[in-house]
């Protein structure tokens, strides 16, 4: 059966085994041991990403774990979140990913579908614009990238740490796509199908512009569940599966 499977905003990190536990059970039961074409990660992936340099025992075990989904025959793909943008292909060659352009149309069974993070879409947050317009840079990263990797680690700290205070005097809809952004999004690379993460809100949204009926997917996190979309040519289904 023809099908790929698509997930954001894992956040995986060392504090959270049951998040790694739960990723590699998924990529077990649903990929590595099934039919499947492609697996698309849309951002997030990791909680932190400091340089592909700084290697751990879970970053490891994830690459190797993702190469043997693409040994099995399943294409990986990789799109930067907001923070993760930094990886670069060294750890993807080691984790037999293909990075991907932040936005980009794929044939998903004969529907054109724009997939991305989706960050770029919460123009309210206009504070994380500005370094979202800084950060994906030429410049930024490879300032970033060119430090000492003790220095990337005290920065990362300091900068999820202004993150979270910065998130919380903000009001909810501030952090979520605004329809303008959408309604662009969906014109400029003439779609009706998009699929996103980002805002940890997942649901299916339906719009009628012009009587043309155009839909966005938003992939849930994984703090408290497993969520997925599987499509397949003939339907897509967002997934959540709370963990043991």
């Amino acid at each position: 059966m023809k099908q790929s499977y698509f997930i954001a905003d894992l956040h995986l990190t060392e504090n959270r085994p049951d998040i790694t536990a739960a990723f590699f059970d998924f990529l077990d039961n649903k990929i590595i041991n099934d039919d499947v074409d492609a697996l698309y990660i849309l951002g997030d992936f990791f909680e932190v990403w400091v340089g592909d340099d700084y290697q751990t025992d879970l970053s490891k075990s994830v690459a190797a774990r993702l190469s043997q989904v693409s040994e099995s025959g399943t294409e990986v793909f990789f799109i930067h979140g907001n923070r993760d943008f930094i990886m670069r292909e060294d750890y993807a060659k080691s984790a037999s990913m293909t990075l991907l352009p932040e936005q980009v149309v794929i044939d998903l069974y004969g529907t054109p579908t724009v997939i991305l993070h989706g960050d770029e879409m919460c123009t309210q947050d206009i504070e994380y614009q500005k370094f979202r317009k800084k950060s994906r840079g030429w410049w930024w990263p490879k300032l970033m990238l060119a430090m000492p990797l003790w220095y990337r680690k005290k920065i990362a700290r300091n900068a999820r740490e202004k993150s979270k205070q910065s998130q919380a005097g903000k009001a909810l809809e501030i952090l979520d796509v605004t329809e303008d952004a959408v309604l662009a999004m969906f014109e400029k690379h003439q779609v009706a199908n998009m699929i996103h993460g980002h805002t940890h809100r997942p649901n299916v949204h339906h719009y009628n512009i012009n009587g043309k009926t155009l839909t966005r997917t938003v992939l849930g996190d994984w703090y408290e569940q497993g969520s997925y979309l599987r499509a397949t040519p003939e339907k897509q289904k967002l997934v959540h599966t709370p963990f043991k």
